[in-house]
Parts: structure tokens; sequence; C-alpha cells
């Protein structure tokens, strides 16, 4: 029988910290498994925009750690306000209403900033800071804004990148096309795992089985079983291959399920794009973010949301559910040209996204309603509206400045005027044409519900309350951390650090196997 010293089922962000550190801390021989084929390497990781969030002391805290080190002179014209553990545990509570596990967002916050300099070191992640993806230029300088500063060089795939390199040089092995078909358990404790390997079950010895194999997103059935009916109708962001398979091995043996179940990750979506699985080249540029810049109408013509409640990075992944719950399934984002420029290239580039011109709100409703409005007029009355109700805060508040990277207090509300639905933050009424419209849909990312761990050492709970040896869960398996919403760049923050816990834990078997 084959043997390793850990096995990790999952090539992601996680599965690749978990192997990096039972190699660090002694692990002789570490072996990733995943069922995707090569070319699809990395999970969901390989999809993001590289963001993680950590504690800081700003600036000067960061910028050892960074590759796109600015000039002295730019470096005079950033504005970083420091990010710290009450900060980072408050932003976490508060988008969770205060459901998270407090033991698991304690171990993320506190060791968020150790780990984020290990990843630099350790596995040669290329930090950068995100002037793209979270900072305007406002007055010259360069202001971070949303508590979240760190991005990686050509993001997801950048990650990954970095991560296979550090893989290899570490001497991990990796078997794609292999999935994991059950795990074996003898005396209570881990002892290997049974996997498809070329066609025939292959039975493979271990003390330490690492499960950093992703959500059910990629599945239509549990995601209406779960989620409720309207969510197979989501646009999967990522892999396609996140069908909820760890979940069922960890619970043959015993492994506790905990967390929002009907809860998961997701955002406004190119409506364009595939409904089945991301695209490698594209990855996250499918994101459309650019909502607190102006508004967003349903098919019929209605606002849904708040869109300037508050920083982009704090509302996307709960936008996106708000979208999918509209007439049909998706909306229009609408700007006119006093914003046009803060638009995200990457994102809203004319060879990334189908955008609508027009030269004023009845031409505009025409072309709209050929890429599905069914109520031009409602569309119609809704802008003039908001565009009256923001006119009026302005009017009576002539001190308030439309600043993107603050919370400026620019809305809808004044004394004279009260939407229903107000826009709280940066509304500028829409009334400098041409106007510009994006057709969105709802792309869901990841799954909230999981397995239940110790924070400690990531170890998997039993039903029975005690942790089962062997057994690790890592990544976006971990129930009891995100609870209908959470801060943008917290996943792979806490993949990383949970997943390094694993790997120290799993080496920790070697050396009492050695006692």
């Amino acid at each position: 029988m084959v043997s390793f010293d850990c096995i990790i089922v999952g090539s992601g962000h996680a599965g690749s910290c978990a192997a990096l550190s039972a190699v660090e801390h002694g692990c002789q021989s570490v072996l990733i498994i995943d069922k995707c084929p090569e070319e699809w390497v990395g999970g969901n990781s390989y999809f993001t925009a590289g963001a993680h969030r950590t504690v800081h002391g700003g600036l000067y805290d960061l910028l050892p750690i960074i590759k796109n080190t600015p000039s002295q002179e730019a470096i005079d014209l950033i504005d970083m306000t420091p990010y710290t553990k009450e900060d980072y545990v408050s932003d976490l509570m508060r988008l969770t209403a205060g459901k998270s596990d407090p033991s698991l967002v304690n171990a993320l916050v506190d060791n968020s900033r150790e780990t984020v300099q290990w990843l630099a070191d350790r596995a040669g992640i290329p930090f950068v800071f995100s002037f793209n993806r979270q900072a305007y230029e406002v007055d010259g300088r360069q202001k971070f804004w949303g508590g979240m500063v760190l991005g990686v060089e050509d993001g997801g795939k950048g990650l990954i990148a970095a991560h296979q390199r550090a893989l290899k040089e570490a001497g991990v092995v990796v078997w794609f096309d292999t999935p994991a078909l059950s795990i074996s358990v003898r005396e209570g404790a881990i002892a290997g795992i049974v996997v498809l390997r070329e066609g025939r079950e292959v039975e493979l010895e271990t003390r330490a089985v690492v499960l950093a194999a992703g959500g059910f997103e990629a599945s239509a059935e549990l995601r209406a079983k779960h989620l409720g009916g309207s969510w197979d109708k989501a646009k999967v962001r990522g892999t396609p291959y996140n069908t909820g398979d760890g979940f069922a091995i960890a619970q043959a043996v015993g492994a506790k399920l905990t967390g929002d179940w009907s809860g998961c990750h997701s955002t406004t979506w190119d409506a364009n794009a595939s409904a089945s699985a991301g695209k490698r080249d594209l990855t996250n540029q499918f994101t459309k973010s650019g909502y607190p810049l102006g508004i967003m109408v349903n098919a019929i013509g209605e606002r849904f949301v708040d869109e300037g409640e508050d920083y982009r990075n704090y509302t996307y992944a709960k936008f996106g559910r708000a979208i999918l719950h509209q007439p049909g399934g998706f909306a229009f984002q609408i700007w006119d040209s006093q914003v046009a420029g803060y638009l995200r290239q990457e994102e809203y580039g004319d060879d990334v996204v189908e955008k609508i011109f027009a030269v004023d709100l009845q031409e505009l409703a025409e072309k709209i309603a050929d890429n599905g409005l069914w109520g031009k007029e409602p569309f119609i009355k809704t802008i003039m509206e908001f565009n009256d109700a923001a006119q009026q805060c302005a009017r009576e508040s002539p001190d308030l400045r439309w600043d993107p990277a603050v919370k400026d207090g620019l809305s809808t509300q004044s004394r004279r005027t009260q939407l229903v639905l107000p826009k709280s933050n940066w509304a500028l009424p829409l009334d400098q044409p041409p106007y510009i419209a994006v057709k969105v849909a709802c792309g869901i990312t990841f799954t909230f519900g999981g397995l239940a761990i110790d924070a400690n050492s990531a170890g998997v709970v039993s039903e029975s309350g005690r942790v089962i040896e062997g057994l690790f869960c890592i990544g976006e398996m971990v129930g009891g951390l995100f609870y209908n919403n959470y801060p943008g760049g917290s996943g792979l923050t806490a993949g990383a650090v949970f997943g390094r816990k694993a790997g120290r834990g799993a080496a920790g078997l070697m050396t009492l196997q050695i006692n």
C-alpha cells in the first residue's frame, strides 16, 4: 500500500498552504489530490482577485512584503489607514449579524498579519497594493477604502502560479484526475483514504487527511436543496468541480455539519457569462462591482438595493443574491458621464463586457428594453425620482462633497425628499449624458455551510463533539465563519490561516508516531 505522511484533497490556495506548512513542520511525503484535470488547478482560488484582508499598521507596515513598491514620491501620495484587530472583528461580526463563531473569527484575525508575511516569505506570493480595486485617486492622492489593501500580482492566476512553484520546490506530489471516494478510519483515527486513480480504486495509507475540496456551489441540485429553488439559475463564477463531494466523505466518518447552509458568497456578475463555470482567461473580470458609483434597476425598472449602503467589498456578496431574486434574475447597472472614468477597466473594458450607451433617458430605456427591461416608463420615473432626491440633498447640504473613497453622506434623503429605498452615499444625480448601462446577473462564488472545526488546530469535530484524530478541514469547507455576508478578502486569508494550522497538525501526528 502506498503511504504518505499527509494527503490533502484540493489544489487551491488553502490546500497549497496546508501542504507547504506540513513540509515546513516535518512531513517527509505530502500528496495533494484533486478530481479536476491539471488545466483546472487551483479551484476557486484561481478565479479570485487575490485579495487578502489582514490586520496591519498602515502603509509602512506592509511595504516590506509588497512587490509593486512605489517610489518615495508616490508613497507620499498614498492614504492608508491602519486596520486594527478591532476593525477586522467588528466588520466581520457586523456583516454576519453576530452569528460567526467567535473562536474562528479570533483565530482568523489574530493570525492574519503573520500569515500574509508567511505567504510572501514561504510561498513567494507576489503581494501588491490593490490600487486598481481598493483605492480611488482623489485630489491627486491614492485613498484606500474598505479596510482591504492587499492583492496579488495577476490576481488568482498569479496566486496559484506562485503556489505551484513553491509546491514543486518543496517536493509536494500532486495528482490530478483523482477524486477522493472515502476516508479510512481505524480505532477512531484516520488511517487512509480511498481514491479513484487511472480508473481503479486505490487505498492510500496516511495518518492525516486535510479536506480542502471547496463547497457545493457548482452543483445545481445541491444549491436548490440548501439555498433555495431559484439558486439553480445562478452562474458559477469559478471551478465546475466544487460539487460537495468532500462533505459526503466527511459525514461518512462522523464529521459534524455546521454554519449557514442556506447562505453563500455571490456577486454582481456579467449576465452574458457562462452559467456552468468561469473562464480561466478572464477569471474575476466578469465581476461588475461599479454599482456604488451609480444605481441598479431590475427588469420592471425599479431600484432594489441601497447601492451606497456601504463600501463595495462589504456589500457585493449579498447584492448578487438580491439580483437573483429580482424578476427574471437580472438587473441593469446605470451610470452617467460624471463617473464613467472611475469604472475599473478590467471589469468594464470594451473587450470584457457589452455596454449600452445612450444620449438621453428615453433612448436608454429603449435600448435596455431590447436587452430585457420590461417597463420603460417605470424605469424613467425611477431615475427622475432618484435625480430629484439626490439634487435636493445636495442643495440642503452644500458642504457635502462627492468622494468615492469615503462614505461621503451624499444621499437621496433630505428634509424635503426621502426615497423609500435610499442611496446612502455617493448619490450623484444621473443627469450628464452619455449614459451607460450594463446587464448583470448573480454569480455564485462559494457556499457558507461546512464542517465544524477546532479553531486552534483546524481539526474536524465529530457529531459527538470530539476532534477526529488526523482529519482536518480548511478553505471553503469550513462552516461557522461566514453567515449571510462577509468582508471581501477574508476568504483567502482564512484559507491560509487554517491551512497553516492543518499542516502543522498533520506534522504533529508524525511526531506522535515516532514517539
